[in-house]
């Protein structure tokens, strides 16, 4: 099957609006969960690079959301997209699970006071394999 370059543009650039659209939708007032989370991909964008991208799934009472945004790692950059999270609608969490990244569970409870910051499972048995193990990373 031949696909047109036209083709491609038309169908591209919908996929954009609809994106747009989708990454700023209303979000639910309560998760019971939010698991964060950030992955390098290799995008292109001139050259071939790794580009975090980062992810935050919420389990509500219904069921599951989810919201992916760019940027760094870093604990300032995620205090960024919590606090769009929540002037999105995103009034309360429960639990946040999420990795060790220095800085992070402070933004968390500074954008929602009350949540209970839980190092996600996977990320604490990596930690423990490592020389040191979990305690001496908690501390």
């Amino acid at each position: 099957m031949e696909v047109s370059r036209d083709l491609v543009s038309r169908a591209t650039a919908q996929v954009a609006a609809d994106l747009a659209v989708w990454r700023t939708r209303p979000l639910d007032r309560i998760y019971a969960v939010l698991l964060i989370d950030c992955i390098y991909i290799k995008i292109r964008d001139g050259a071939v690079a790794n580009k975090p991208v980062c992810i935050a799934v919420g389990i509500n009472l219904d069921g599951l959301g989810m919201w992916v945004g760019t940027g760094g790692e870093g604990a300032k950059q995620w205090m960024t997209w919590l606090a769009e999270l929540r002037n999105r609608g995103v009034q309360d969490v429960l639990i946040a699970c999420c990795d060790g990244l220095k800085g992070l569970p402070e933004s968390v409870n500074d954008v929602w006071p009350q949540a209970d910051v839980q190092l996600c499972v996977v990320h604490r048995e990596t930690v423990k394999k490592q020389p040191g193990g979990y305690r001496r990373r908690s501390r």
